[in-house]
């Protein structure tokens, strides 16, 4: 992950579906011969700069929610929430729960000073 941070993106994303499906093909491909693994790895640094920009640019749609805190931590600048029972309301007034979610949240940008 320092390496992902010193270019400003996290490897928060590669835990997702298209993320593990991607690191997934990527081994596929190292494993048959096809590419080597330092294109892998830069492969995969490219999808933590895309996913997130895509994110930051198309994703307009607001929630809120509440629930019950249960966890929070501060460490390498990077905080960490686990909220339990938690109820979503979303733009179009649609509801959704949830038994538990963790939030991880990190600076976007260099710190300035």
């Amino acid at each position: 992950m320092a390496a992902a941070q010193q270019q400003g993106f996290y490897e928060l994303y590669r835990g997702t579906s298209i993320g593990i499906a991607l690191a997934d093909t990527l081994d596929d491909l190292i494993s048959s011969r096809r590419i080597e693994p330092q294109l892998a790895m830069r492969i995969m640094s490219n999808f933590d700069q895309s996913i997130a920009q895509v994110l930051n640019e198309k994703v307009k749609a607001r929630v809120s929610f509440k629930g019950h805190l249960d966890v929070y931590r501060f460490c390498d600048e990077v905080w960490t929430f686990v909220i339990k029972d938690v109820n979503f309301r979303l733009d179009n007034s649609q509801t959704m729960k949830a038994e538990k979610v963790k939030i991880v949240a990190c600076q976007s940008k260099e710190k300035v000073g």
